[in-house]
């Protein structure tokens, strides 16, 4: 886990890297009948925008909000890491689903111009996103972005 500000931001820069291309694949691939070079290639083209939205989501909004209730409900600032590390990332995921979920809808109904069905697909992609993103957060994005964070930045190399 981050250790100050600039490592906050340091280690919100890789997650979200990770998490944003992920989802962005896999909600083309669900709009789009299936996993294809196409919907890695549109996935991947649609991936900027994404990016820079989920980041400053999360960097202004929704870090602040899933801290806030995990150390309030879930878990104490002095627990231990991994109940701290759990808690947060669940307590991330909900919010991010949630707004990513309605940035997709907006997305695909810009392409296809049938405006009238926005509220539809953003209720529908909401649970099809949560449960592909949750287990993502926790099995794999998670733990490889941790690994990576500390390889690239040992405790005590960036300071505050």
């Amino acid at each position: 886990m981050p250790h100050n500000k600039r490592e906050s931001l340091i280690y919100t820069v890789i997650m979200c890297f990770v998490m944003v291309l992920w989802m962005s694949v896999y909600n083309v691939s669900l709009h789009s009948g299936g996993l294809s070079a196409e919907s890695i290639r549109a996935g991947w083209l649609g991936f900027p925008a994404a990016y820079i939205f989920a980041m400053c989501c999360d960097w202004f909004f929704v870090s602040r909000l899933a801290k806030g209730f995990a150390f309030r409900f879930l878990v104490r600032p002095d627990g231990h890491p991994l109940k701290k590390v759990l808690s947060i990332s669940c307590c991330m995921v909900v919010p991010m689903v949630i707004i990513m979920s309605l940035y997709g809808a907006l997305e695909n109904v810009i392409h296809t111009g049938q405006w009238n069905i926005l509220p539809m697909i953003w209720l529908t992609n909401i649970p099809m996103n949560f449960i592909m993103a949750l287990p993502f957060q926790l099995l794999i994005a998670g733990p490889v972005t941790r690994k990576v964070f500390r390889l690239a930045f040992p405790e005590g190399k960036v300071l505050a």
